[in-house]
């Protein structure tokens, strides 16, 4: 796919704190698909961070099995309503056996820990990938305010001093929260000023806890 660049491997402490872009993931027809981390030792341990199982040296690239390791985080495509899945991570039918397609568009989330694979878009006219609204445990948005099929309206934000291509997010003029960190570079790019945000879906209880949308020319 066009649209889709390199994958980056995030990590966050704890729901609810700063993000970082720990390793990078990188595929090309010449040298196959590269992982390597971002983080040095001590930066890593001053964010209490530790290596990903399966990828223990922070130095090293890795050129061996990185898909295969990476890949046991994708959903089984024999589970009962696989076609639902695909449709809400906006999977394109002719990629449903590309593992690295598949972990960006998925972003590889477990529940049993915190990291995610985000990947760096370029704005094409098929793009079309599910992300979600970041600083909503900090903002305290009441349920009602946001609900599936709303129309968001976004804006640059500069000299953000954790992101510095970050993209705010409102609803009917109030701002509500951000794109999540890596997504949020496609819309600096050439194109990307034609990028719109639908609400996908809600998890809430009295305010929101999570807001899946779609990002899409």
């Amino acid at each position: 796919m066009k649209s889709l660049g390199n994958i980056y491997l995030a990590w966050r402490r704890a729901t609810g704190e700063r993000r970082h872009r720990v390793g990078i993931i990188r595929r090309n027809s010449t040298q196959g698909v590269r992982f390597r981390y971002l983080v040095s030792q001590k930066e890593a341990a001053n964010i209490g961070f530790m290596p990903y199982t399966g990828f223990p040296d922070l130095s090293r690239e890795y050129t061996e099995n990185v898909l295969e390791i990476f890949g046991q985080r994708l959903t089984k495509s024999e589970r009962e309503d696989i076609r639902k899945y695909y449709d809400f991570w906006e999977i394109q039918p002719e990629c449903k056996d590309d593992k690295y397609y598949l972990l960006a568009h998925t972003q590889g989330l477990l529940a049993t820990d915190n990291f995610e694979f985000l990947a760096d878009y370029m704005p094409q006219k098929d793009l079309s990938f599910t992300s979600e609204i970041c600083g909503l445990s900090h903002n305290k948005i009441k349920a009602d305010v946001i609900a599936a099929g709303d129309i968001l309206q976004w804006e640059y934000e500069k000299n953000n001093r954790y992101d510095p291509k970050a993209v705010k997010i409102f609803k009917d003029g109030n701002f509500v929260g951000y794109v999540k960190t890596v997504h949020s570079s496609v819309f600096y790019k050439k194109g990307g000023s034609r990028l719109k945000i639908v609400v996908k879906s809600v998890d809430s209880n009295g305010y929101l806890n999570r807001v899946f949308i779609k990002i899409f020319m």
